[in-house]
């Protein structure tokens, strides 16, 4: 699928951002490391009826960040590269997609800048503030515990427990045929970094905007994996249609649907579209 690359800059940041396909814009915001390269294979599948967006969350492979900017990682900051992405992009409302923490960003956008979206999927948000207790003390001590072994260890072992607690088991996963799972590389190994020093604790110290979602004139749709049954993220697309009032949608695949089954997930996003249509 042919696709057109540019670069916005944002403060502190360029993001580098990919479009392909025609048709009603759909932002897919990645979980994961951030990389647009990860949901390269969904964004094929859905170019065939839409415009696809994909970029690098700043900082992340081809995103540099300035050499002078300090600023502390948040959701509001990715929040606010994306709504000023769309300025860029976009002259009427639209689509978004978001998973794992790009869900976060997307529901980040629903409550500060309402009027560019008309729908968000929210694919497993780990909004561990949601949880009741003791689930939420739980979850936000093991977050906790990822960072300090990131620091005491090391990258690897850090990731190796975010991928367990989040039900994936990368010599056991499954994937449909034709999916194209990126390879490790270089790059990939410094957005790593990235993600446990300066994106996972402004994971775990964000809180959506509860009554901000429920005003939101964007139609907020909690979403789960089908096969992530019982893990936090799972958790709390659950108890975000519950305190939203809005009916849960399951998707294909495990928390990281969006790459191992990149066909299903599409055929499954436009039935959800669907039904969201007036």
């Amino acid at each position: 699928m042919d696709k057109t690359t540019g670069i916005l800059r944002v403060p502190g940041a360029q993001l580098h951002y990919e479009k392909r396909g025609s048709g009603p814009l759909l932002l897919v915001l990645q979980g994961g490391d951030g990389d647009a390269g990860l949901t390269e294979g969904l964004a094929d599948e859905l170019a065939s009826d839409h415009t696809v967006v994909t970029y690098d969350r700043r900082g992340v492979s081809r995103s540099a960040l300035n050499a002078d900017d300090a600023r502390p990682w948040s959701l509001h900051l990715h929040g606010d590269d994306v709504h000023r992405l769309l300025t860029e992009l976009a002259r009427d409302p639209v689509i978004v997609l978001g998973s794992s923490i790009g869900a976060m960003i997307g529901l980040e956008l629903a409550a500060r800048h309402p009027e560019q979206l008309r729908v968000v999927v929210a694919h497993e948000p780990p909004a561990m503030r949601l949880l009741p207790e003791p689930e939420r003390t739980e979850a936000l001590t093991f977050l906790s515990k990822v960072m300090t072994t990131y620091e005491q260890e090391g990258a690897g072992p850090a990731m190796m427990k975010m991928l367990a607690y989040n039900g994936i088991d990368p010599a056991r996963m499954k994937a449909e045929p034709g999916a194209r799972m990126p390879p490790p590389s270089e790059h990939r190994s410094a957005n790593m970094e990235l993600f446990l020093g300066r994106d996972l604790p402004a994971v775990r110290d964000y809180e959506p905007d509860v009554a901000a979602l429920k005003s939101s004139s964007a139609t907020i749709v909690p979403a789960m994996g089908r096969s992530s049954g019982g893990i936090a993220p799972n958790r709390c697309a659950q108890l975000l249609g519950a305190l939203l009032e809005r009916p849960v949608v399951d998707f294909p695949g495990g928390h990281n649907g969006l790459m191992t089954h990149p066909g299903a997930f599409a055929d499954r996003l436009r039935e959800v579209l669907t039904d969201q249509r007036p």
